[in-house]
């Protein structure tokens, strides 16, 4: 492959040479720096696309713009000249970061590579860009490795008339491949209305769904998404959450709670007729509740306590696991559907022991136990097991040994 010129580098040519050389289904990230080559997240690790050289700070921002541009309009579905009126410039020099999806590209073999969800940000090298490369299709959610209970529990309370749930983990766990697929579910089985405030929009949902088994007709969906963007069609996902109320949801949809307010809001639509999905970055679904009282002042934390008991619905604490040139997934699953659930969140401090030990009741998932269950199964190794193990235990360490 010919080498590309050190600068100015045309950011259409950069595109093409980076799927050229790893090819779409291959690459999950790609990460741009000044002063640094470009690399990408493969199934092979992290790789150097050596042929395009270092780049610039010119060239990163080349193709931020160039990015930021390839914005499809909501309305036609082509892309347009809509984010123009705020250029990226603007966003990075007063946010620091900005946040915004993109078209996909052309690939030699003549399809299309998926669209990306792209975050342009400052660092000490100066500008960078991260891009996820996201799916067109959204899964069904008996796919992604979570257990046939747990996915029936899901559905159950979904169809719910009001309630809260959560979905968290790192980075990069999969958090919005399962919200797509619970939401898709929803709306070809159920007639709702779901609003979703995301930043950047990651998966789109379709409309239609196959009139019967076999056929290619296409009839309308039970029910329907309205899909808000943070920074295109809303300000923040506070102003989004309170907007989205007024459009007579039955499900609303937060990307991440960010802030006390949101929280807020978030539990009071709960509370009065909605059911509310959101995320988190927390470990494990006992913790999630020590990081949802950090946005409060201790002497509201005993209320509080007291309304996620009745409203909180489940928490769904996920990781993807390495294994061999794939990932698997693991989760810990808590359900709100006992008396000793709702005790144990009314109740709950940093170092009380009463929700750890409903994980082990029937219904739930403790992240140990199913993370076990892949070490016994063989879908993972015991390197990748005793590494993500959430807590130590000396004595099952031993049986390794013995």
């Amino acid at each position: 492959m010919a080498v590309v010129a050190n600068s100015p580098k045309d950011p259409e040519e950069v595109m093409g040479h980076i799927f050229g050389e790893f090819g779409n289904e291959a690459i999950s990230d790609i990460q741009v720096r000044s002063g640094l080559p470009v690399y990408c997240h493969t199934r092979n690790g992290l790789e150097i696309v050596d042929c395009l050289g270092d780049f610039t700070v010119g060239d990163v921002l080349s193709l931020t713009r160039f990015l930021y541009s390839r914005q499809e309009d909501d309305a036609t579905g082509e892309i347009g000249e809509l984010q123009q009126t705020l250029p990226v410039e603007t966003r990075l020099r007063d946010d620091k970061v900005a946040d915004f999806s993109s078209s996909g590209f052309p690939l030699p073999d003549g399809s299309v590579s998926g669209r990306m969800r792209v975050q342009a940000h400052l660092s000490t090298r100066g500008p960078g860009l991260t891009c996820r490369i996201l799916s067109d299709e959204i899964a069904d959610l008996e796919t992604l490795g979570i257990a046939p209970d747990t996915v029936r529990a899901l559905q159950s309370v979904m169809v719910k008339r009001q309630g809260f749930g959560l979905v968290t983990g790192q980075t990069g766990s999969g958090k919005s491949t399962t919200l797509a697929a619970i939401l898709d579910w929803l709306r070809t089985t159920h007639s709702r209305h779901i609003v979703t405030v995301e930043d950047p929009i990651e998966y789109r949902y379709s409309r239609f769904l196959p009139k019967g088994d076999g056929e290619d007709e296409l009839v309308p969906s039970p029910g329907f998404v309205t899909q808000q963007e943070i920074g295109k069609h809303v300000a923040t996902y506070h102003q989004g959450l309170k907007d989205a109320l007024r459009k007579a949801p039955h499900v609303v949809l937060l990307g991440e709670i960010r802030d006390r307010q949101t929280m807020e809001i978030a539990i009071e639509a709960a509370q009065t007729g909605h059911v509310v999905i959101s995320t988190l970055h927390t470990n494990g679904a006992v913790k999630t509740l020590g990081r949802i009282l950090e946005f409060f002042p201790q002497d509201q934390h005993r209320s509080l306590l007291g309304r996620l008991s009745e409203i909180l619905m489940f928490v769904l604490s996920q990781g993807l696991i390495p294994a061999g040139k794939s990932r698997v997934l693991n989760y810990e699953f808590l359900q709100n559907n006992s008396s000793a659930v709702r005790s144990g969140i009314a109740g709950y401090s940093g170092s009380t022991k009463a929700l750890e030990d409903s994980l082990r009741h029937s219904g739930n998932i403790e992240w140990d136990t199913n993370l076990r269950n892949l070490l016994d199964s063989e879908l993972i190794s015991h390197q990748a097991y005793t590494m993500n193990k959430m807590n130590e235990d000396d004595s099952e360490e031993m049986l390794f040994v013995s």
